[in-house]
């Protein structure tokens, strides 16, 4: 997200790109309504995922919305009227309309991070109670949990349906709601439970970035370095569900989404997250989304 534009408080629906950086590899966005009024309590206005180029740099010092950043991969900083936060996978941060932002990526680990701009009577009320205003950052919880949340978002507000604008609305305050759930720390966490839950970061980052083509369990605990007991045991502690059960999921985000964005047969959705049976295919499709993959093909038609 840029603002290097001092008319940006005047933004129109005329010009949407001078809303976002430009420094960016990869990225999927969505706009919904840019301007007032808004019905919602907490409007989301535009949004997506971004992979950041290595040069990734931003600094602004209004900007016409509240916004919500939530890191999901790579490393970085940030400053918020002038309080500096490193970043990295499941910090989560927001700046208003008048804090003073600057965004800088690792250039060896570049971020890759969600972003939603939210307008509307209650954002910085949603955004404040969640602890996100004032400079301040954290480190939530459950980031799994999270970054399902914010690829829902994403996912509805690029189908652009006639209930897009509520349907983002709910998901982005039940997103603030876990973020405000408390830190991934508490208060006098000793050396092992830091370390259990790097390790589970780990696995869970292993699994995202590799959910195409993983397919058991020893997968996940060799590239991991662990025991299969182990990742386990680390997966229903901190997300309460097996690591199965996690790649399951994201296997299924990805094939809805290939289904959205690309259509076709869903034997070929199937093949794109490495599984050969369409038929076990749909039946996981199913019990994940709640309906068969058929039915995305034909929202596309």
């Amino acid at each position: 997200m840029d603002d290097s534009d001092p008319g940006m408080d005047n933004i129109g629906l005329s010009a949407p790109s001078s809303l976002l950086a430009a420094q960016v590899a990869e990225s999927r966005v969505f706009f919904l309504q840019l301007a007032g009024p808004w019905r919602e309590r907490v409007s989301v206005v535009l949004g997506g995922w971004e992979l950041c180029r290595p040069d990734y740099a931003v600094a602004r010092r209004t900007y016409p919305y509240v916004v919500l950043e939530l890191v999901t991969g790579g490393r970085g900083w940030c400053w918020l009227d002038g309080v500096e936060h490193r970043l990295e996978p499941g910090v989560c941060f927001a700046s208003g309309t008048r804090t003073e932002c600057r965004i800088e990526t690792d250039a060896d680990a570049p971020l890759e991070k969600f972003f939603f701009a939210l307008a509307g009577s209650g954002a910085v009320r949603a955004v404040g109670r969640a602890g996100l205003l004032g400079g301040r950052a954290r480190r939530a919880a459950a980031l799994g949990e999270l970054r399902e949340l914010a690829e829902d978002v994403t996912r509805e507000g690029r189908r652009h349906g006639p209930a897009a604008t509520a349907i983002c609305a709910r998901l982005v305050e039940v997103l603030l709601l876990k973020i405000g759930e408390g830190p991934v720390r508490a208060a006098g966490a000793g050396r092992g439970e830091v370390v259990a839950r790097e390790n589970f970061e780990r696995c869970r980052s292993l699994i995202d970035a590799h959910a195409a083509e993983w397919s058991r369990l020893d997968d996940v605990a060799v590239a991991a370095g662990l025991e299969g007991s182990s990742v386990c045991r680390l997966f229903r502690r901190f997300l309460g569900v097996s690591p199965h059960q996690y790649l399951r999921r994201r296997k299924m985000a990805l094939a809805a989404a290939y289904l959205l964005e690309k259509g076709g047969r869903v034997q070929d959705a199937a093949a794109s997250v490495g599984m050969e049976d369409p038929f076990h295919f749909s039946r996981s499709f199913r019990a994940v989304h709640g309906v068969p993959p058929s039915a995305l093909v034909a929202a596309r038609r």
